[in-house]
């Protein structure tokens, strides 16, 4: 199993980025919950948002709920972090993850400022 995100960046306050994470050799995909977690420089990393195997259940942190929207593709074994409003306390490597396998992506720079 791997995992790889996408679409990281330089964003100003207020902007949107589209976060990806594009599975490989992982054929069961669509059978476990996926998550996003961040990591700011010098903090611990923090759990952002889980989604479950179809989509039902969705949990967010509270510093991201209504801004952040993750979502996920099964057919293309794709994860998605859809992120507004963006403040520059979002500024973080984000990280995809299969809590049940404990399998991590490389992460993706996000940086948010003007």
């Amino acid at each position: 199993v791997q995992l790889m995100e996408s679409g990281g960046g330089l964003v100003q306050p207020g902007g949107s980025l589209r976060l990806s994470c594009a599975a490989s050799e992982f054929t069961t995909f669509g059978r476990y919950h996926m998550s996003w977690s961040r990591q700011a420089p010098g903090k611990e990393r923090e759990l952002v948002a889980t989604i479950s195997p179809i989509s039902r259940n969705l949990t967010y942190e509270d510093s991201v709920k209504g801004r952040f929207t993750i979502s996920r593709d099964n057919s293309k074994q794709t994860l998605y972090l859809h992120m507004s409003a963006l403040k520059p306390e979002d500024t973080a490597v984000y990280y995809c993850y299969c809590p049940a396998l404990k399998v991590w992506g490389q992460g993706t720079q996000v940086t948010v400022s003007s």
